[in-house]
């Protein structure tokens, strides 16, 4: 009889401690994704900021993009901050230093469980230009303290951790709109790489 009722008790014990187990496991929120970003970059930039034919040049500098996310997993609040420097732009010699304050959207897209995460923006604000090719060859170029810029493309972010994830590529075709005597506008391809720090 004493053994009997042991294994009653036994059995109780169990089942409450499974069921104590299982309602603090439903209990437990789940760990919530990171919905804040940062993004530390390289960025080498393809120009052509002479007026006419291409002209082009390469310039190298690096970026800070943060990225909110206001649809998790979906849709983000981006601001982009990038300077990039050539000492001298084609054949012309002269320096040019282009920075760009943008902001705009992101999609996110949809990958499952995947650590790579690629991602879709247009971003549009201001550029600056400063350096002896606005000084010097383009004094014209009146509106170099602050023109329109616009930044579209995408990019492909490896995720390592909750908290870190590497930027493998963010491509986007750049324009901006500083006078220049013949189209006052100029075409740039960006290409960025870094780290990405989540909150």
């Amino acid at each position: 009889m004493l053994s009997r009722n042991s294994n009653f008790f036994a059995l109780l014990l169990t089942i409450a401690v499974f069921s104590s187990a299982c309602a603090v496991a439903h209990a437990a929120p789940a760990e919530k994704p990171a919905r804040a970003e940062l993004a530390v970059d390289y960025t080498y930039l393809h120009s052509n900021a002479p007026p006419g034919g291409c002209g082009c040049f390469n310039m190298n500098g690096g970026s800070a993009t943060f990225a909110w996310q206001f649809v998790p997993e979906r849709f983000a609040l981006v601001g982009d901050i990038t300077a990039d420097y050539s000492g001298g732009t084609a054949a012309s010699g002269y320096a040019l230093t282009l920075s760009t304050y943008t902001a705009g959207a992101r999609y996110l897209i949809p990958v499952g469980q995947s650590p790579l995460r690629p991602f879709g923006q247009v971003l549009v604000g201001v550029a600056h230009a400063s350096g002896s090719l606005v000084q010097g060859q383009t004094p014209a170029a009146s509106n170099a303290s602050a023109a329109f810029a616009a930044n579209v493309g995408g990019g492909l972010d490896l995720g390592l951790s909750r908290h870190f994830a590497v930027r493998l590529i963010d491509a986007s075709y750049l324009v901006t709109t500083f006078d220049n005597g013949v189209n006052d506008h100029q075409n740039n391809l960006r290409l960025s790489a870094g780290v990405v720090f989540r909150f």
